[in-house]
């Protein structure tokens, strides 16, 4: 038999690219959110026209120079500022505001300049240059990752239909780094806790019994590098169809700038 597109879901991901634009925002607000999670958010008029339509989409922050408080603009020919990506979580076009989170996990400049960040300080935005859109008419739904992918995962749960099964396995240093997620889907949350122990261990030793969804399910993953590849090996050796994962590695142990997309 034949199946039409009448029965069958219309499930393809879809790329999508914007232009690419670069922004001078202040910090207008700092909230710490768990333990080891501080939520910075920046606003500004430069803010006018920010479109970010994919959960997992990440922006560029250009930091200013910590000793002089100089923000250099990205250009071909001059001095390379640092840079890293990060998840837009909340923008409100209204208020002209945007909430990015910080994982204070390592000693890198990111974070220096997240302890230190003041309201009123400047800094650098770009992007994001494309976005992913996944659909949400899955049987289904898997998020895996650790502290550096709970933004994404608190976007795409607010995004998925009412009574959506959906699963989050997400791990994080301890009790204290947990979150309550917003969602009108079906959820069930895992937590596995670190408690110094190596990123990415307890993730993948609670993903090996984890009780998935029925059907089909799409699964989603984002974590340090090494642990997102095994967790998607691992999940594709439990039947889950490879055009149906999406996995990435945020960060990289040793690594001070990564961010990798991992196919097969």
């Amino acid at each position: 038999m034949t199946t039409t597109s009448a029965t069958t879901p219309d499930r393809a991901m879809q790329r999508v690219r914007h232009e690419l634009r670069f922004r001078v925002l202040d910090v207008v607000r700092i909230q710490k959110t768990s333990a080891h999670m501080l939520r910075i958010t920046l606003g500004g008029a430069d803010l006018e026209g920010f479109h970010s339509p994919g959960f997992g989409d990440h922006v560029k922050l250009i930091f200013p120079d910590l000793a002089t408080g100089e923000l250099v603009r990205p250009s071909e020919d001059g001095p390379r500022p640092t840079m890293r990506d990060y998840t837009p979580l909340n923008y409100n076009a209204q208020a002209l505001t945007l909430d990015i989170d910080f994982a204070l996990h390592d000693a890198g400049p990111a974070t220096a300049w997240a302890l230190q960040a003041q309201v009123g300080q400047r800094i650098g935005v770009g992007g994001p240059r494309g976005s992913l859109l996944i659909p949400v008419n899955f049987d289904g739904h898997l998020l895996v990752g650790d502290d550096t992918a709970l933004p994404a995962i608190s976007r795409r749960l607010l995004e998925l239909p009412a009574g959506a099964p959906v699963v989050v396995l997400a791990e994080v240093d301890g009790p204290d780094d947990e979150l309550q997620f917003k969602t009108a889907a079906d959820l069930t949350v895992v937590w596995a806790h670190r408690q110094g122990r190596t990123h990415g261990s307890q993730l993948l030793e609670a993903l090996r019994t984890l009780e998935l969804p029925a059907g089909d399910i799409f699964a989603w993953v984002a974590c340090e590098s090494t642990a997102a590849k095994a967790a998607r090996s691992l999940l594709v050796e439990r039947g889950q169809p490879t055009q149906w994962i999406k996995a990435a590695g945020y960060w990289r142990l040793g690594s001070a700038d990564s961010h990798e997309s991992i196919e097969g």
